[in-house]
Parts: structure tokens; sequence; C-alpha cells
């Protein structure tokens, strides 16, 4: 075991990482073996002020992320000052803006969920201006063949990026238009504000993983896009300094935890779970299944042009190496589980797998797991979620069976989507997420996929993920080859040939039909 190495102790030490979520906070402390030896979780809530409206308070956050760290260290049976360093993993695109003297935020964080800026949305995509933008980009792809060009030719705003929902914060709040002017506004997504107030204000920073899942940030020059913040008048000088993942944050105050311990790691919580995952080589592929599922395949140093959804991001950049990543997304994975439960269908998550097999099929029944639209490749906010296929012998096995594979079936879109445009050979698959604990939805996967699909021991990849960046930054490991090393697989999920059964190629047929009726379902 590793000896602690700061401040003249020569006692065992630890990496500290944690990861806030949608719904929860939680802390890990883990040791060079990168087993966990203390942990501590809080929920998060989130409040609904509004119809549409998506918040977290920033107070109550803050209380969250001091007390699972003390609870994690408690439970580690630890000393504070045995942490080598800390990582922090965080939901993407939730964000707050605050005072830049006085540290006191301006309005509560808004959520990646958050759809107050839906109007906002709509009218700019249907605007002249995007229309012109459109039409340059088809010329120059005319004339270039640069298929960047033919993705900037289909570029539409969403709510789920930050962009909008800060053009409306402005638009509404004239105090953060007054600060920004006089250069006291600072904006930043939960990372960014952890660490001004970890550092009491000293450091305003966020890394580039975070900063590439605003949809504010330009993947290809790496930098902030000054041409969109010109274009929606989002003032540049509110916005973080972007650094390396694994960066020397600064060490948070001494008045905090009774220790300074060195912030080494800031990454995006889909970025931090592909790195927990190892999922460090071009064709490596990752699927998260949590609230929603997020696919993401490891593209290597150039970031993806996708002309059908595929989100381009930035994986990671540690040192003189960036890593990218291209991601396709499904809203309602758990949500789907979870609304299924509500209505009784069963009362244990754990019960589902054991349903499902129950009976042979679906009975005909088909899902379509769409509360929020649908994403890539179908790209369709109006779709609505349904059941279809409904019979006098359809029981709850059925359609607790017909919800789980309608997971699957967006899975094998997303894959397919994923191998059709980036072509690049998939050397691996990992499943962590929730969900894929379990075992029906994941040798399901395997059969449609054809491809082995591995799951590890645990669950909670973001937060290792954050924790590896940071062991490393720290010196507590060494290399990625010995992260490879600590990987610990839970099960191998093997294809047993059902993805060329004719019932499921039919059953899938069925499915995509009733996928297309649920489409355009809500008025514009």
């Amino acid at each position: 075991m590793g000896t602690h190495r700061r401040n003249g102790f020569k006692k065992e030490s630890f990496i500290l990482s944690v990861d806030i979520g949608t719904t929860s906070i939680r802390c890990h402390v883990y040791d060079q073996e990168a087993k966990v030896r203390g942990s501590c979780i809080t929920k998060v809530v989130l409040l609904y002020p509004e119809e549409e409206h998506v918040e977290i308070e920033p107070e109550a956050l803050w209380k969250g992320f001091i007390s699972v760290v003390i609870g994690a260290v408690q439970d580690a049976g630890i000393q504070m000052r045995q942490i080598e360093a800390l990582g922090i993993a965080t939901q993407r695109a939730t964000f707050t803006t605050w005072d830049k003297k006085t540290g006191v935020p301006f309005h509560n964080f808004i959520t990646w969920q958050d759809r107050r800026a839906a109007e906002l949305v709509k009218s700019w995509n249907r605007s002249c201006t995007m229309k012109a933008i459109h039409g340059v980009m088809k010329a120059l792809y005319f004339l270039s063949r640069q298929k960047r060009c033919l993705a900037a030719s289909l570029i539409v705003f969403s709510t789920q990026h930050v962009t909008m929902r800060l053009v409306w914060v402005l638009k509404h709040y004239k105090q953060i238009r007054q600060a920004a002017s006089e250069g006291n506004c600072c904006f930043g997504t939960i990372d960014t504000w952890l660490l001004f107030k970890l550092t009491k204000g000293r450091v305003h920073a966020t890394d580039f993983s975070n900063a590439s899942s605003t949809g504010i940030f330009d993947s290809y020059q790496m930098c902030w896009s000054e041409l969109l913040c010109s274009l929606v008048s989002l003032p540049l000088s509110i916005l973080p300094t972007v650094e390396n993942t694994n960066h020397d944050f600064g060490s948070t105050d001494m008045s905090i935890f009774g220790e300074s311990i060195p912030i080494r790691s800031m990454v995006a919580d889909q970025q931090a779970a592909m790195f927990g995952e190892c999922c460090f080589d071009v064709g490596d592929v990752k699927i998260t299944m949590g609230t929603g599922t997020f696919m993401d395949i490891n593209t290597g140093c150039k970031p993806h042009t996708s002309v059908a959804g595929l989100y381009p991001l930035v994986g990671w950049k540690i040192g003189a190496e960036v890593v990218y990543l291209a991601e396709g997304n499904a809203a309602d994975t758990g949500t789907a589980i979870k609304w299924a439960q509500e209505l009784d269908l069963f009362e244990d998550v754990k019960e589902t797998s054991a349903l499902a097999y129950s009976v042979e099929d679906s009975d005909g029944v088909c899902f379509v797991p769409s509360f929020s639209g649908l994403q890539a490749p179908l790209n369709d906010p109006k779709a609505c979620a349904s059941f279809m296929g409904l019979k006098p012998s359809s029981t709850k096995s059925h359609l607790v069976r017909a919800i789980l594979e309608s997971i699957v079936f967006r899975n094998k879109q997303l894959y397919e989507l994923m191998l059709r445009e980036t072509q690049i050979p998939i050397t691996k698959i990992r499943a962590d997420g929730g969900v894929s604990s379990n075992d029906f939805v994941m040798q399901l996967t395997a059969d449609l996929f054809g491809r082995k699909v591995a799951r590890p021991d645990h669950c909670e990849m973001s937060c290792l993920g954050a924790a590896y960046v940071a062991g490393l930054a720290a010196g507590f490991w060494k290399s990625k080859e010995e992260l490879k090393k600590l990987q610990r697989t839970e099960e191998v999920f093997l294809p047993q040939g059902r993805g060329e059964d004719l019932d499921y190629c039919s059953l899938l047929h069925s499915w995509d039909k009733a996928l297309r009726r649920s489409m355009n379902w809500y008025k514009p």
C-alpha cells in the first residue's frame, strides 16, 4: 500500500472522489488497489418552482458535498490528512451565476432537465439567422466537401445544452446583466462553482470535458466559441478558464476540512465513467444506463463530426494528450423503469429481470420510452411515450418485458448509428449505471449487438474515473496500464445468437412501427 507523502506523515494514503449526479451526491475513499475503503451518499433535492423549471439550491448542494466528504473519511476510519488528492465528477450542463466579490449565487442551479428556454430554443431554431447560417454552411459544404460544414448546416439549439438557458437568465435578470457589464459576474457548471467555494474564491475554472458539454465550447478549436457568444450575446467575461482535466486546481481552504486537500481532477460524469471503465483506446465503447442511457465511443485525437445527432465531446485532456468521444443518448432509461414501479407493476427494481424471464416474449406488446422525446438517431422532441399491441392476454410480466426490451432496442439504435457514422472498429464494450445490474437488459444487449458486453463489479464508474485522473496527477498511480490491471469485471455477457432470431427480428420491426407512430405526437 502507498504511504502518505504530505505533511511528513508516514501513513497509508488515499484518493477521495465525489460524484454529483442528478439524484445523489456520493463520495468514495479509494486505496491503491482502487478498492472502496469508505463511502457516504446523500440525496440531491430537485426543486420545481414553476412548470418545466428544474433547479437545485446551491447552499443545499454545498452542504451535501461537505457532508459526504466528511462522512466517507469517517466511514473509512482514516484522517483527512491521509487524503492524497481530491477528484470531482459532476452532472453536465447544470449551471448557476454568482457575484465574483461575495460568491453569492444570483439564482439556483438550473439543471440539464430544465425546459424554461424551450420557447427561446424554438424561436432561434426557426429564425432567419439560423436559416442563413444553415444556408451558408450548405454552400460551404458544396464547395469544400468538408463534413464539418455539413454538420453545421444541420445544427440546432437544444434545451439540454447550457446556451439558451444562460441566454434566458441574462434576459430575465437585470442584476446579472449589470454584474456582467461591471465584470463582477461568474458563470459556472457545478464543478466550477464547487471549485470557487472550495478555494474561497481564488479559482474560477473548469476542465475541457465539462466545457465541451455546455454547447458554448468549440471542441475543434478547444476554446469557448466567440462566434456563438457573439451570435446570442453571451459575455465571454463571465466564462471560467478552461484547464486540463488533471490540472492542479489548487487546494481546499484549511477552514473547510481542517486540512488543505489538493484538487487534482474535475471531469464531467459521462467522461469520468469512460475513464473509470479504462476505455483509453480508439474504438472502446462505454454504455451508462442510469436515468438516461449515454453511449460513448473513443474516437481518439480527432472530434467526430456527426450529421445524425452524435455529439462530439472532449473526453479528457491530460498533458498534451486530448481524447475525444462521440456520444449518443436516450433520455428515459431509468425514468421508464421508475414510472413502471410507480404504477405498481413491481415493488423492487431487482424483480424486473425475473419478471421478464418469466414469459417467453412480450406477447406482441411494444413500449416506446419517450417521456422526453426521442434523441439520436430520430431526434424528435415531440414524440410521446406509448404502449402498443396490448391484448386481453397481456400481463404485467409482458409489460415489464416490453419496457426492458425497449431500453435495449434504443441501445441497438445508438450502437448501429455509432458503427455507421464513425466507421471505427469496436474494440470492447463495457456497461455501467444502475440499470446495468439488470441481467435481462445486459444479456439482450449482448445478443442484439452480437458482441460480448462486460459489467464491472460495481456500477459507480464516474466516481472511480475522477479518482483515477486525480490519482495519476498526484503520482498515487503511475500509468494507465496500472489502472487497467486494477480493473475488476463482475460478469461478461456473451451473445447467444438471439440477434438473428426471427422472433426478435419481427419484434424489432413491430417496435420500429410503434416508434414511428409515436413521433410528432405533440403539437409544435
